[in-house]
């Protein structure tokens, strides 16, 4: 991986000089447009089949990529092809998808191949890549995206448990790549939801040149063939950088939009990456996020977790002496249920949903939602968001309504009256200050039954971790759909699942059974219904306690083009512009 020396000062012309070395010479290039974003958290890696939470993602798919992606401009969300040459062919019993490969995209170059000189993509990769989110070895949590689905493929995984190292070179029935371009995938049995997983970053290609040059440190050297190209990574820096992949395919801007988006066709045609340069900052607290953000330094930034939100959005319309500025609000109904999470394997609450429902009965939806997201979000009943098939607008969780006589009712049923015999339960979240104090929030309203609460605060990868160990017995945490169904919801729950997603650790036979009929039905009215009472299911039996379905707020500079976000829309740096000329006007009216 090339190495950075040095990175100048990105200046009012949106210039970027920067010094790096290849090939043991040193280079001095200067891309001409330089976008420059940020995340909240640490990035663990770059490895897609560890690649589980949102900040992650983000990162990942600027170098990786899949066979499908999300149209950038259409709505409703479709599928569209990526590194597929077109969308597969179905068989009639609806398990044999056929895919044909794009032909001459190559991974990029990189000292893992001969010569320095990335080659070209097979079918055979997506073998290999597929092979490896299943090796057990690996341990992937995101292995739930094709458990089962596969035909052959979770044998081949199982019979690999205690061996020392997985044989990829052995057939599976249901992997085969039939030439160099054609790779046939067969199910075990009908799946509607299979293809949103191929536009997911754990099933995305890698070459296996990279996994064996890098060993235990691929992580942090990408090899992909994406439109990026990373720079500079360390776990423990403060910011990532990319640039343009030279040897990145012709993929062009989109022909078509939804009347929403008409007015960006300007670039319909246009060669992708339009920016030449990526720069991602860590800032895990909003206020450094946001003072960047008002000197210019910084073009896009999310604030839907930031109380900056509330001062500066009247009727859902910036404040005018920001719009004067030329900023501008990006906002978008997010997909997405934010919870308080019990480990439902821990022994106080794994067999006592009376004392699950009574900390339900305790929270103040409706006072969080005033404090933390100005009213805008919609209180959570159960799992499912709005704007998807399962979530019912008139539903009303009988334990989701505070009230606290109840709850001390049921903390009493429960074997703890007045809190008494209950031992500190900790609450394991972020240790951002706005996450700090939802907690707080959440240990105020325990405390009015006589439950005691202790924060935890955590860095995100050390949350993960507690997680994946489920080393915790509450955590804070939100789930953003992968995908338009909400199947990537109710999986969460089902119990060969335990091991992904939110770390909710829950195991109910009704609702795995219920589950996996529902998961193998077609689109229907029938599916719909089931997908409801299963959303009923997990809202009266409390394995978590979901409190807002939340907006999403993007502020971004007026010399920032073509700006769309979305929960299924990764890798979305390749369509943005900077406007250099905008740029230079609009750069002195910041403070």
């Amino acid at each position: 991986m090339r190495r950075i020396i040095s990175i100048g000062a990105i200046i009012a012309t949106g210039l970027a000089v920067q010094l790096y070395r290849r090939s043991g010479q040193e280079v001095r290039t200067m891309p001409e447009k330089v976008l420059v974003t940020t995340t909240e958290a640490q990035v663990k890696g770059f490895d897609p089949v560890d690649c589980e939470d949102t900040y992650s993602v983000r990162e990942v798919c600027k170098v990786y990529e899949g066979l499908l992606e999300y149209h950038y401009l259409n709505r409703p969300y479709a599928l569209t092809p990526n590194l597929a040459a077109e969308m597969p062919t179905l068989s009639a019993d609806q398990c044999v998808y056929t895919f044909k490969i794009k032909e001459g995209v190559t991974f990029q170059d990189d000292a893992c191949f001969p010569g320095g000189k990335g080659r070209v993509l097979t079918a055979h990769d997506f073998v290999y890549s597929f092979k490896r989110l299943a090796d057990p070895r690996r341990q992937s949590r995101c292995f739930w995206l094709l458990d089962g689905k596969i035909k052959g493929l979770n044998a081949w995984r199982e019979k690999y448990v205690d061996a020392s190292a997985a044989d990829y070179t052995e057939d599976i029935p249901g992997l085969q790549a039939l030439d160099n371009h054609t790779l046939q995938i067969t199910l075990t049995q009908p799946s509607p939801q299979f293809l949103y997983a191929l536009a997911m970053a754990p099933c995305f290609v890698v070459a296996h040149e990279a996994v064996d040059h890098y060993g235990k440190t691929f992580l942090n050297h990408p090899v992909g063939t994406g439109p990026f190209t990373l720079q500079v990574f360390n776990p423990q820096d403060t910011q990532i950088v990319y640039h343009r992949n030279p040897t990145f395919r012709d993929k062009r801007f989109p022909t078509e939009a939804a009347p929403a988006y008409t007015h960006m066709l300007t670039y319909a045609g246009q060669k992708l990456p339009l920016v030449d340069m990526v720069i991602t900052h860590i800032f895990p607290e909003a206020q450094p996020r946001w003072l960047k953000f008002q000197k210019g330094q910084v073009d896009v930034i999310d604030i839907s977790k930031d109380n900056i939100a509330s001062e500066i959005i009247r009727d859902k319309e910036l404040v005018p002496t920001l719009q004067d500025k030329g900023i501008q609000l990006f906002q978008e109904p997010e997909i997405t249920t934010s919870c308080v999470i019990f480990n439902n394997a821990h022994p106080l609450f794994k067999k006592n949903p009376k004392l699950r429902q009574a900390m339900s009965l305790a929270f103040d939806g409706a006072k969080y939602n005033e404090l933390f997201c100005n009213g805008a979000a919609t209180l959570a009943q159960s799992i499912i968001p709005p704007n998807l098939a399962g979530h019912q607008t008139g539903y009303r969780n009988p334990y989701r309504a505070c009230n606290i006589d109840k709850a001390k009712q049921y903390l009493a049923e429960a074997g703890y009256p007045g809190g008494q015999g209950l031992p500190p339960i900790t609450l394991d979240g972020t240790a951002h200050t706005i996450q700090k104090q939802k907690a707080e929030f959440f240990q105020q309203s325990m405390q009015k039954i006589g439950i005691q609460i202790q924060v935890v605060g955590n860095t995100w990868p050390e949350l993960v971790k507690k997680v994946q160990t489920k080393n915790m017995m509450l955590h804070s945490m939100s789930w953003s759909a992968d995908y338009p169904d909400a199947e990537n919801f109710l999986q969460l729950f089902y119990g060969p699942h335990q091991l992904s997603g939110l770390g909710v650790n829950f195991d109910d036979p009704a609702f795995n059974k219920l589950y996996e009929k529902a998961v193998s039905m077609p689109h229907s009215a029938e599916r719909t219904a089931l997908y409801e009472h299963l959303n009923h299911m997990i809202g009266e039996q409390i394995p978590v306690i979901c409190t807002v379905h939340a907006p999403h707020l993007i502020l971004h500079q007026g010399w920032v083009k073509n700006y769309i976000w979305s929960n299924f829309h990764y890798g979305v740096e390749q369509y943005i512009d900077v406007d250099l000329a905008q740029k230079q006007a609009l750069k002195p009216k910041l403070q």
